[in-house]
C-alpha cells in the first residue's frame, strides 16, 4: 500500500480507558521544544510525497498540528531553482498569493512555522549546499530523507538506498549539519533497515549511532523495510529496541498511524518521544484535534458535517491559491476521496469527488452533502471569482 491507495474507512475516535488516563500523563520531553519552539506536543505531520504542500500543512495547524514536514525535496531541483523555491517555500501562500500580509496571516492561523524542510539527494556536497538553501528559504529545521522506498529514489541512490551504504550516508549527514547554520537544527528520517538481514540491520545502527555523533537532533525511524515500502505491519518493537538501547536520545517514531488512538499506543509501547503522523491525516487533519483533547483528558470528537465543510473549503482555496484552479481542483480531488470517509454518506461523496474538475464543481459537492439543514447559518461559498 503506497500514500496514493485511500483508505475507506472511517477513523476512530474511541479510545480505551487505558489509552485515556496514559494520553492524559504524558509529558512533552522537554528537548523538543527547547530545540524548536513551538513544538508543543508530541506529535506531527509527516512529509508526504504527492500532499504534504503549504495548503495541507496550514489545514492541519488550524486543527491542532504542531510541526509539520515538507514532502521530500530533491537536492538539485533545490539548486537549480525549480520546486522547492515555489510550492514548499513555508511563507509562498501569505507573501505571493495574495492572502494577506504577515502579520494578518499569523492571526489568523496562516503561519506555517515550525516547519522542516525535508531534503533528499545523492551527492554530500550537493545536499550540504541544498540544505543550506532551506535554511534561507525560511524553513525552521532541516530534515535529511533516508527513507524513501520508492523504486526510482533508490535506483538514483537517494533516498533508502543509504540504508545499504552507511559510510555515505555518514558522510551525507556530516556535510548537511556542516553547511547549516549551528543554530538550526537538523534531523533524520530513516526506515528500520533495507531489509531484514543481519547485515542491513548494523548498517541502520551505524547510520543512526553517525546521525546523534554528528549533531542531529533526533531521528525519525519507520518500523517498516525499504524493501517492504507499505506492505505488511510496521514493526514497532524495533521502535522500543531503539528507545530502550538509546535512552539518552530522543527518537520519534512512525508507521501505522491511522486514528488518534495509534499516537498513544505507539508511544505507550514503544517509548517514543514524539509520534510522526502520515497517511493518517490525509483528508483527516481532526486528528490533531483528537489527540491535543486526549493530552487536556477529554473525549477525542470525530468531526460534525460542518466542521468537515470548514475544512475542505478552507484546503481548497489554499490549495487554488498555490496551484491555479485547475491544478487546486486536480490535487484535492485525491483529498476529497480521503475527506468523504468521515461523512456518513462516504462512497456517494467519494464518487463525486472524484467527477470534481474546477471549483464550481467542489461548491456542487458541498451544497449537495456538507449542509446539515435549514436551521443552520447560510452556507459559506467558495470566492465568486473562482468560475
Amino acid at each position: 500500500m503506497s500514500t496514493h491507495t485511500p483508505s475507506t474507512e472511517r477513523p476512530r475516535t474511541d479510545c480505551s480507558a487505558a489509552i485515556r488516563r496514559f494520553a492524559a500523563a504524558v509529558v512533552l520531553d522537554e528537548r523538543i521544544p527547547a530545540t524548536v519552539p513551538g513544538f508543543d506536543a508530541p506529535f506531527f505531520q509527516a512529509g508526504l510525497a504527492g500532499y504534504s504542500d503549504a495548503a495541507m500543512r496550514l489545514v492541519a495547524r488550524r486543527h491542532g498540528c504542531p510541526y509539520c514536514v515538507t514532502e521530500a525535496l530533491l537536492d538539485r531541483t533545490l539548486l537549480s531553482g525549480g520546486k522547492g523555491r515555489t510550492r514548499e517555500d513555508p511563507d509562498i501562500l501569505r507573501e505571493e498569493c495574495g492572502l494577506g500580509d504577515p502579520a494578518s496571516n499569523r492571526l489568523a492561523g496562516l503561519e506555517d512555522h515550525p516547519v522542516a524542510g525535508q531534503v533528499m539527494g545523492t551527492d554530500p556536497d550537493e545536499m550540504g549546499r541544498a540544505a543550506a538553501l532551506l535554511v534561507e528559504l525560511g524553513h525552521d529545521v532541516v530534515d535529511v530523507n533516508l527513507a524513501c522506498p520508492v523504486k526510482k529514489i533508490r535506483r538514483r541512490k537517494r533516498g533508502g538506498h543509504f540504508l545499504t551504504a552507511p559510510d555515505e550516508a555518514i558522510a551525507v549527514l556530516r556535510a548537511v549539519r556542516t553547511a547549516v547554520p549551528s543554530d538550526v537544527p537538523c534531523t533524520v528520517k530513516l526506515r528500520r533497515a533495507w531489509d531484514d538481514t543481519t547485515d542491513m540491520a548494523d548498517a541502520f545502527e551505524r547510520i543512526f549511532d553517525g546521525a546523534y555523533q554528528a549533531g542531529f537532533a533526533w531521528a525519525t525511524v519507520h518500523g517498516r523495510t525499504v524493501q517492504q515500502k507499505y506492505v505488511g505491519p510496521s514493526h514497532w518493537p524495533f521502535l522500543e529496541y531503539l528507545t530502550n538501547k538509546y535512552d539518552d536520545r530522543v527518537v520519534f517514531g512512525s508507521g501505522d498511524i491511522f486514528e488518534v488512538a495509534d499516537i498513544f499506543r505507539m508511544m505507550n509501547e514503544t517509548g517514543v518521544h514524539a509520534v510522526s503522523v502520515a497517511r493518517g491525516c490525509i483528508g483527516n487533519p481532526w486528528i490533531f484535534r483528537q489527540a491535543r483533547m486526549l493530552l487536556a483528558g477529554e473525549e477525542p470528537l470525530a468531526p460534525t458535517v460542518a466542521e468537515q465543510r470548514e475544512a475542505l473549503l478552507d484546503h481548497f482555496r489554499l490549495c487554488v491559491a498555490l496551484h491555479g484552479e485547475a491544478g487546486g481542483a486536480r490535487m484535492m480531488r485525491k483529498f476529497g476521496i480521503r475527506f468523504s470517509v468521515h461523512h456518513a454518506n462516504g462512497e456517494a461523496v467519494r464518487k463525486e469527488f472524484i467527477a470534481v474538475k474546477c471549483a464550481s464543481d467542489w461548491q456542487a459537492v458541498l451544497d449537495r452533502w456538507y449542509l446539515s439543514g435549514p436551521s443552520e447559518a447560510p452556507a459559506e461559498q467558495l470566492p465568486a471569482d473562482h468560475p
